[in-house]
């Protein structure tokens, strides 16, 4: 699978988006003082199975964490994505509990 492996910021759009193979998944956010609500992934048919999934949630948590952002976790894969790599727990904001 070839790609830049770039995560892209679209602000006016509120989502994190990033391309493969012509197709573009995303995360969709919500910015709110130095916290950001992680609302909604999706992942074109065209990509599924091929874990960029899992590839755009790290790529969204390095840049949250790059930012000194803290982090609320809504959408229900990026949750349990963290509940898999605990190590990310790091970010979590300190009313969130994914237990």
């Amino acid at each position: 699978m070839k790609n830049s492996m770039f995560l892209a910021d679209n602000i006016e759009k509120k989502q994190f988006e990033f391309e493969v193979e012509g197709h573009t998944a995303k995360i969709e956010y919500i910015l709110k003082d130095k916290k950001i609500l992680l609302t909604h992934t999706e992942v074109p048919k065209e990509l599924e199975g091929k874990g960029i999934g899992g590839k755009i949630v790290k790529l969204a948590l390095e840049n949250i964490e790059s930012r000194g952002l803290r982090l609320i976790p809504l959408c229900p894969f990026v949750a349990a994505y963290i509940k898999r790599h605990p190590e990310w727990n790091r970010l979590l904001d300190e009313e969130v509990n994914l237990k």
